[in-house]
């Protein structure tokens, strides 16, 4: 007989259902209270209830267990301090959106050598973020493949849907039905309009393809999602971060009929890919906040032990421990300094 499936696949390996994955590396109820009470304190930034800073600052993706405990520890010290006045959350990026190849996230390729064993990606996935909840530092991720929720969003406090999948059908249905708070970045090219419009759509009951606990396909029904917000990170067109920009987002927010709430990502476009201008452009959106800005509920940092970036290396052992193999970073004393600024 002719074939005519898998023409162009090598392999379909089977994942263990996420309620396995659950049992065996379960969350506590101290580890659900807090996701929970997290949650919460996020919700009410993005409500205006609560004047605190919502900061989601941490590395561009996590690639070295170690490392990443080693800056989650340091900013659960950080974050006590300034809680007061700055919620401070940790970025637990574990999957990169890429425009042609490169590294996909520690999910995906959790040895950095092109094996793709996704099984073991979820399991240290899931043991990561329950080490950070431990240390008391609510954590983010960017949502990118609509399966891994399943895996990983009990243990998970905000999430994102960054700016190539903004205008993806999948990623606002399945933004409806997240039970995090989830902002929304503007297309590459800069435009706002289509991160608005997922709003929208994510806030409302949505009906689409899934994934149940048991690991089956199922039909998938949400309430929507009320808790959603816009990321500002720049685009094709340069920075829009200016307070002209921020207005014309805050304008167009509540002509469509939803909250004015603004995130600002300082890195990224924002800061013409160049980390070193990523100081300057946190420093103007807080200026924005003192002068009376109360729509900038909060901003993005992109940040590791050491600045900068490296290229893969042929072992691990090669890399220079702390920085980030992904988007250059801001490093750890810098990050220190801006923090206590924001509370400031």
């Amino acid at each position: 007989m002719t074939r005519v499936s898998d023409l162009h696949v090598v392999a379909n390996t089977p994942l263990p259902p996420p309620q396995a994955l659950m049992v065996e590396i379960p969350r506590s109820e101290a580890h659900a209270a807090f996701v929970a009470q997290s949650r919460d304190e996020i919700a009410w930034i993005l409500a205006g209830e609560d004047e605190r800073l919502l900061l989601i600052v941490g590395p561009c993706s996590i690639h070295d267990l170690k490392g990443g405990r080693d800056y989650a520890e340091r900013l659960a010290a950080l974050g006590r301090e300034v809680r007061d006045r700055v919620l401070v959350i940790m970025r637990v990026y574990f999957e990169k959106p890429r425009t042609t190849l490169g590294w996909k996230g520690l999910i995906m390729d959790p040895h950095l050598n092109g094996t793709n064993d996704i099984p073991t990606g979820l399991r240290l996935a899931r043991t990561f973020l329950r080490d950070v909840l431990e240390l008391g530092v609510p954590t983010a991720t960017e949502m990118l493949d609509p399966i891994t929720p399943q895996y990983i969003a009990d243990l998970t406090c905000w999430s994102a849907i960054g700016a190539r999948t903004t205008e993806s059908q999948t990623h606002r249905q399945m933004a409806s039905g997240l039970s995090m708070p989830v902002g929304f970045k503007n297309t590459t090219s800069g435009a706002v309009v289509p991160a608005i419009n997922a709003i929208k759509a994510a806030n409302q009951p949505q009906t689409f393809l899934g994934i149940g606990g048991d690991g089956r396909a199922s039909v998938v029904n949400t309430t929507g999602n009320p808790a959603c917000h816009v990321i500002l990170r720049g685009g094709d067109e340069g920075p829009n971060f200016s307070e002209e920009h921020v207005g014309r987002t805050l304008e167009l927010l509540v002509k469509n009929g939803l909250k004015s709430a603004v995130m600002i990502d300082a890195s990224h476009a924002n800061c013409s890919k160049d980390y070193r201008k990523m100081p300057a452009v946190f420093r103007e959106i807080l200026r924005q906040r003192r002068e009376g800005a109360r729509g900038v509920i909060g901003a993005m940092l992109e940040s590791n032990i050491v600045a900068g970036s490296q290229a893969m290396a042929n072992s691990r052992e090669a890399l220079v421990y702390g920085q980030s193999i992904t988007d250059p970073c801001i490093d750890w004393e810098t990050t220190e300094e801006l923090v206590r600024e924001a509370a400031q």
